[in-house]
């Protein structure tokens, strides 16, 4: 096993890459400046490579600074998350939620305060996760894919469809029950296609062909691909129930005859199992019934 680095080194470069200068880092650290500036350098001694491009203004990092960037905001980022569960702890009832960023923004939120008042002397902290980052998990852990164990709650319906916002099927001539694929632009994630539907993957489950040479715009997180549907720049995929606040006020428009399941959905359990505290069990019982509602 390859020997790590000093952690005053990597705390200095994940400062300094953080918050973009040393003056930041330094001040953040409560170190002199040239303090920051020697642990990095010392870091990259021990490296054996440079982890900032220094020969010109401002200072970028380099690839190698960017992957152990990368690779900090996970190790980091899970000793930040239980730390906080800690101290919050300590201070009274705290449930932590870990949940994909989509479930988070479109079904998680807009029931926050349902969740909040039937649990008032309970903290609640939700941890919003992108596809392919490092898992930071809570206390409850919502996440997507297939079922990988029997203490695992489905949430939501197995249907997948797609929706689109009433003014953009409007200004094609086009509603719910009367649409052309080949003349929209199809919103897709396609980081995340090896756990979600893509549209050829869809097309197929639903029977359908896909139209040649269709238009596809790509995002990297589903909040920002529902946010460009809403805005009518096209038409995106839905798994049953994720988007029924804009389905329910008619901002969003289902279209309807056209559904692929899926054996692939949102999955609830509780990071400790049947050891959980009563209160996460009764935070964890609340979301599974809201959410087979």
């Amino acid at each position: 096993m390859d020997r790590l680095p000093s952690f005053a080194g990597l705390t200095a470069f994940y400062a300094a890459a953080r918050l973009g200068t040393l003056t930041a880092a330094a001040r953040e650290l409560n170190v002199s400046q040239p303090a920051v500036s020697r642990r990095i350098a010392d870091l990259e001694a021990d490296l054996g490579c440079h982890l900032f491009d220094r020969s010109r203004k401002p200072v970028k990092m380099t690839q190698h600074g960017r992957s152990l960037l990368k690779a900090l905001h996970g190790g980091f980022g899970q000793i930040e998350s239980a730390v906080g569960q800690i101290r919050q702890a300590s201070q009274g009832k705290v449930v932590s939620v870990t949940a994909p960023s989509g479930f988070v923004a479109f079904w998680l939120i807009p029931r926050l305060g349902e969740l909040e008042a039937d649990f008032p002397e309970t903290t609640i902290r939700i941890i919003s996760q992108e596809y392919g980052e490092a898992v930071r998990p809570g206390d409850i852990v919502i996440r997507f894919g297939h079922r990988e164990a029997e203490e695992e709650t489905r949430l939501l319906g197995d249907a997948v469809f797609p929706t689109a916002s009433p003014l953009y099927l409007a200004n094609r001539g086009m509603n719910g029950q009367d649409y052309d694929f080949s003349r929209m632009t199809l919103l897709t994630m396609e980081t995340a296609r090896s756990q979600w539907h893509d549209w050829p993957s869809w097309f197929q489950s639903a029977g359908l062909q896909m139209p040649k040479g269709a238009r596809v715009l790509d995002f990297n997180s589903y909040a920002m691909l529902v946010n460009a549907a809403l805005a009518g720049q096209g038409v995106c995929l839905c798994w049953d129930g994720v988007l029924d606040s804009f389905l329910d006020t008619g901002a969003m428009t289902r279209l309807e005859g056209s559904t692929a399941v899926s054996a692939r959905g949102y999955f609830l359990s509780a990071r400790d199992g049947l050891a959980a505290e009563p209160h996460v069990r009764d935070i964890l019982t609340w979301i599974a019934e809201t959410g087979q509602k």
